[in-house]
């Protein structure tokens, strides 16, 4: 019976499948807003195969969006918002530069710890790279560092926003393949510190080639012990955050909007921000927000219409007839996952993708778990990989870097985190031994 579905589904993959599959790419490649191509490639494929009636549309919009969990990616951004504009953010950069800053690479590998510990909060890369870079990339050229050597370490630190938790990429995979977001951020815990952690020795063993920085003072509990103190309310909001998600007081969206109270309280307590503020916070989380979700909800139809068809049954079926070697199969996945990273957004990315490589990767023994992981870590190196690299765009409009400057310096950071994927994908354990 499965033969026969494949078959069939293969036998209806004709013009009226590929056509509009490829008006997407073209109008991927002029440059239109990504909503708008999987919404009009939605319609389009819905029309020309008439496996699903048009109307789905309109309810498939609604259904997209409608969802509990969905809330939580305004508030982490929000979340993230506040901090910077209160200052916190700093603080957490100053508890990172006092236990890390007494290596050789100090200041540079504190940059990296700063982003790990931003990424606790705000779950988005964009926003740990736009408010570590304005911080960090001048005291970063200060001592020693090339600017766009700099702008890349930031950028390859800031990739944590998504691979940490709480991170929105986590929610969303979780939201289009039915798995708990709170499973997903346990699941990848110790994944999101060892990307970290290849950050941070790759610019170690950088910084002792090149000599770019040499800070030599020693560590110092007493000013350790001040530094986590004078920032003990910036500490507060990951522990609000993971501690509750964790340990089962909060959903991670209930988490976000405890932590987004929290933030506002403090923030008022402080008089570091003022009720005039708040209406520019919601601002820039819901233009943020403003992007993220139109694209799931674009991408749903898409999704029911792929499924209809039975793609990742007919996508299944050619790998398998390819070659039965697991490994060498989760290794296409990867290349397919990193170069869809490198020219789309992980939103997008997540929603058209996963759906259909969760069925090849259950079909070759993999825990759907472990499939997640792998999937969202190999689209983050996307993030400070061309022709897109959010992260790179980011920190080159911050600071007026040019991208390809910064590329090239960013290439070791994607062999490192490279590294890290390849030992995600041979060490299942290490996603899910936490569970």
């Amino acid at each position: 019976m499965q033969n026969y579905l494949v078959q069939a589904a293969d036998a209806s993959l004709g013009w009226s499948f590929y056509w509009p599959l490829l008006g997407m790419l073209l109008l991927i490649i002029l440059g239109v807003r990504i909503w708008a191509v999987v919404g009009l490639g939605s319609l389009t494929m819905l029309i020309t195969t008439e496996v699903l009636p048009p109307t789905l549309l309109g309810e498939a919009l609604f259904d997209g969006v409608d969802s509990f969990a969905l809330i939580a990616v305004p508030l982490f951004i929000l979340t993230g918002d506040v901090l910077v504009r209160t200052g916190l953010s700093n603080k957490l950069l100053d508890v990172a530069e006092a236990t890390m800053g007494w290596q050789r690479a100090g200041l540079g590998t504190s940059t990296v710890l700063g982003c790990g510990f931003f990424a606790c909060i705000s779950g988005s890369d964009a926003a740990d790279a736009a408010a570590i870079g304005r911080i960090t990339i001048d005291r970063l050229v200060e001592k020693g560092y090339p600017k766009a050597y700099a702008c890349a370490l930031v950028a390859a630190g800031s990739c944590t926003g998504v691979l940490i938790p709480p991170s929105i990429s986590y929610i969303i995979i979780g939201l289009i393949l039915g798995i708990s977001a709170s499973t997903l951020f346990l699941a990848a815990a110790v994944p999101g510190v060892l990307i970290l952690l290849s950050v941070m020795i790759t610019n170690f063993i950088v910084n002792r080639i090149q000599g770019y920085e040499d800070s030599r003072a020693g560590f110092s509990l007493k000013h350790w012990l001040r530094a986590c103190y004078e920032g003990r309310f910036a500490l507060l909001i990951p522990f609000i955050i993971l501690g509750g998600i964790y340990s089962g007081i909060f959903t991670p969206t209930e988490s976000a909007a405890v932590a987004v109270v929290t933030t506002l309280i403090i923030g008022f307590a402080q008089k570091t921000i003022t009720i005039s503020d708040i209406p520019k916070m919601l601002e820039t989380s819901a233009k943020v927000n403003g992007v993220i979700v139109p694209i799931i909800a674009m991408s749903l139809p898409l999704a029911q219409t792929l499924a209809a068809l039975q793609v990742p049954q007919v996508f299944v079926h050619s790998m398998t007839s390819l070659t039965e070697n697991r490994y060498l199969i989760m290794l296409i996945m990867v290349a397919i996952l990193m170069i869809a990273g490198c020219v789309m957004e992980t939103t997008p990315n997540i929603v058209i993708l996963a759906p259909i490589l969760l069925p090849l990767a259950q079909e070759i023994g993999m825990n759907e778990i472990h499939f997640c992981i792998l999937m969202i870590t190999s689209l983050g190196i996307g993030f400070i990989t061309p022709p897109l690299g959010l992260n790179l765009f980011v920190v080159s409009g911050v600071t007026g870097t040019p991208v390809m400057a910064i590329s090239r310096y960013a290439v070791i950071f994607v062999i490192s985190m490279l590294a890290v994927v390849m030992l995600l994908m041979y060490v299942p354990a290490i996603s899910t031994w936490l569970l």
